[in-house]
């Protein structure tokens, strides 16, 4: 089952599909609460013998935390439920004198060692008010006193849409409920590991708006081709880079190295002449030439080769936009356009979309570099960072990878794909070089720019997991991403045990070092 990112409208839209359907949204409660004390369960097991308190607000979410309660207690584990505030709808009203039968009314003396979120859920918007702004106050309080917080759906004081939140609940889990939410992406810091779990929507978590698909390791096992027995390097394909002038042989040799680790069986590349030595010294086993070279010289070097990738360290001079120009009107096949080939292109789309004249073509631009093309702010860029590529990708005829966090992927029919997966040792120089790498080795193999794009951007920042994992952030540098490269290939396309449908690791970061 696929798993949407939606905003928090997108969700209650889903829950009243369901309803309107004939499934009751006392049942959608009921699943949700028994899924979640499930989870919980497994996670913790014996930890929750040290007592859990939940904290219960006055809508559904704090119904969804009378029925964790209610499942918990019914398994032994001792559950106290402090009513931040009372219950205000019929179902979480319902769900509260059903717990109440088994579960005790109290704050808690302290000593709880698993301390659950259920004041305010998708649907609630802005700060928390002064009683529940007290509750989160005293649940980051026990949370850094060493207690386990778990927050249901999303953290409180966490937009379930933008992600914004001064004042919210910092979660070691968040479990959401049948969707991932846009919010829970956007502040990960906040969310910790993630669950999303089946509360029972079937077609319906699907919706009708077209909400992005979130990639996970199943998708990227069943998208990236297999290597036969009698594979050869013509069959692994051969890709050219171009780029590194003067100054800027690395950006090459970073992406030469990642397209290595990712299976290509042959790297080309051509650089400006100063960075010629260098490359050959970096990356031994790409074959080099340099530029500038006429129209000739370049169908020569790209006999062979069933992908090009162009900006590495290409630099924007007059030289860099003619080199360019060259590359679009002599190769008509699969190209990925990254760095300096999209920002000389800055505010020109049309122009950019008459050159790839609809070559199977993939763009991964920062937010800079997005705006620049498009002809907007950074800011704007960030704040649409779900939708802002869609009319862009549509022009160009061609797939957007946006970078960042998360990162997102759009197709020219408006298919959107988001990967979760990296942690901030990916906020370096040399980073969406190594992505770009990978993504010319899966176009290469598959001719298929969103596929490729989408399986670049997970397995990328699985390899910074590997990289991060039980290191600091601060140790860690785009060589060692590289490096990790040789396990994050290592995909099964394992699904979950029910009622999960996937997982994302807390995000290293200075406060919580170390990935789960």
């Amino acid at each position: 089952m696929t798993v949407r990112v939606v905003t928090g409208e997108g969700a209650a839209a889903r829950d009243s599909a369901a309803i309107n359907a004939g499934i009751t949204s006392r049942t959608l409660m009921q699943n949700a609460g028994l899924a979640a004390a499930e989870v919980m369960l497994k996670r913790f097991g014996d930890a929750l013998g040290g007592g859990v308190l939940v904290y219960t607000g006055p809508g559904n979410n704090g119904g969804d935390g009378w029925v964790v309660a209610s499942h918990l207690a019914e398994r032994g584990v001792p559950v106290r439920v402090h009513e931040v505030v009372e219950s205000r709808t019929g179902d979480a009203y319902e769900s509260r004198a059903a717990a109440l039968k088994s579960v005790a009314l109290g704050d808690g003396d302290g000593s709880e060692t698993v301390i659950v979120d259920a004041l305010l859920g998708t649907g609630a918007r802005g700060a928390p008010s002064r009683g529940l702004a007290d509750a989160v106050r005293t649940i980051n309080e026990r949370h850094a006193a060493g207690a386990v917080v778990v927050a249901l759906d999303i953290p409180t004081g966490v937009d379930a849409t933008t992600g914004a939140g001064n004042l919210a609940v910092n979660a070691d889990l968040t479990i959401s409920f049948g969707t991932l939410k846009r919010g829970h992406l956007l502040a990960r810091d906040v969310c910790g590991a993630i669950a999303v779990v089946d509360i029972g929507l079937g077609k319906h978590a699907d919706g009708v708006d077209n909400s992005p698909t979130l990639v996970d390791e199943a998708w990227v096992a069943n998208a990236v081709p297999a290597f036969d027995a009698d594979t050869h390097k013509g069959k692994r394909r051969r890709i050219l880079i171009i780029g590194g002038s003067r100054g800027m042989a690395g950006a090459v040799v970073l992406a030469t190295r990642a397209a290595s680790r990712s299976g290509i069986g042959m790297v080309r590349t051509l650089v400006e002449e100063p960075s010629l030595v260098p490359l050959q010294i970096a990356a031994v086993e790409a074959t080099a030439a340099t530029w500038p070279l006429n129209g000739a010289d370049l169908s020569t070097l790209l006999d062979g080769c069933q992908a090009v990738l162009i900006g590495p360290g290409l630099g924007r001079s007059d030289e860099a936009r003619r080199l360019l120009e060259t590359v679009l009107e002599v190769w008509q096949g699969c190209t990925v356009l990254d760095a300096d080939a999209i920002t000389l292109f800055e505010g020109e789309l049309t122009l950019l979309s008459a050159a790839l004249a609809r070559r199977p073509a993939l763009l991964t631009p920062h937010v800079r570099e997005l705006a620049r093309l498009v002809g907007t702010t950074d800011d704007e860029v960030i704040k649409g960072r779900f939708d802002i590529a869609h009319d862009a990708a549509h022009v160009l005829g061609a797939s957007i990878l946006l970078k960042g966090v998360p990162t997102v992927v759009t197709g020219p029919m408006g298919d959107s794909m988001v990967s979760a997966t990296g942690t901030p040792a990916l906020a370096t120089a040399g980073s969406g070089d190594v992505l770009a790498g990978i993504a010319a080795t899966l176009l290469a193999q598959t001719g298929d720019p969103f596929r490729s794009g989408t399986a670049a951007a997970w397995i990328h920042g699985h390899a910074a997991e590997i990289a991060n994992a039980g290191r600091p952030v601060r140790g860690i540098d785009i060589h060692d991403v590289i490096d990790a490269l040789g396990h994050a290939w290592r995909i099964s396309g394992a699904h979950y045990a029910n009622p999960v449908l996937t997982e994302l690791s807390a995000v290293a970061t200075h406060r919580h070092e170390v990935v789960e």
